[in-house]
């Protein structure tokens, strides 16, 4: 079972079938998991895995909901009492969740990895903080500000530069147009069983396992998108 950005396979087709006398277009995607070695030095053992258990919840419900929505009447929907809406709302939830935590996952499994001062993501960082150090303190700030999130290193498309966001929950403050690079997780149960209340130490900790790396090809995709659009 596999998570990462492309993972999502969004079965799509151009085939209607017949429901109630009506045609609908199938929308059903299904998206996978997979299994993450634990080679980060910040998170127990226990912690990591009962971390895992919540993608792999996130990533059930999206499926779930992905095959209700197929059926999911669509006539008198209103924004109060709505089958419609609430699965809606579900899925940008879930959906967030299942690939937050993939990203989460894959970008902070490496605590021998560093960072060089001319590989693409350290020059776009400086080029748009002024210096990876101004980066460096607002991503911890970011992360201290989380209320039950992330702090996700994201390339704006609308700013065309990198910026950090707060995202709340798993799907409230996240800006249209951000393309994720680096992602945090900040809520307390994937800290507490290690560090208790001190989120600062758990972020520090964390912030050392980075796979730049992976960060790197993130970023190239980032230049690429980028360049699609401008």
């Amino acid at each position: 079972m596999r998570i990462k950005e492309s993972q999502i396979r969004k079965a799509v087709t151009d085939a209607t079938s017949e429901i109630t006398g009506r045609k609908v277009l199938k929308e059903a995607y299904v998206v996978q998991s997979k299994d993450y070695d634990k080679k980060t030095d910040t998170l127990s053992e226990k912690s990591f895995e009962a971390h895992k258990e919540l993608l792999d919840g996130y990533v059930k419900s999206l499926n779930e909901i992905s095959a209700k929505l197929d059926t999911a009447p669509r006539e008198n929907v209103t924004s109060n009492d709505s089958t419609f809406r609430s699965l809606k709302i579900d899925e940008t939830y879930n959906l967030n969740a299942a690939f937050l935590h993939g990203m989460f996952f894959e970008n902070v499994n490496d605590p021998q990895s560093k960072i060089t001062m001319d590989s693409i993501v350290y020059m776009r960082l400086e080029r748009d903080f002024g210096s990876f150090e101004n980066w460096q303190k607002d991503f911890i700030a970011c992360g201290m500000a989380a209320r039950n999130g992330w702090v996700v290193t994201v390339y704006s498309l609308l700013l065309k530069r990198y910026m950090n966001v707060v995202v709340d929950l798993h799907s409230t403050n996240v800006p249209f147009g951000a393309y994720p690079v680096i992602v945090l997780d900040c809520w307390e149960h994937t800290y507490y069983r290690d560090f208790l209340k001190d989120r600062k130490s758990y972020i520090f900790s964390i912030m050392k396992n980075l796979n730049w790396n992976k960060i790197e090809s993130r970023v190239e995709k980032a230049e690429r998108l980028a360049k699609a659009v401008s």
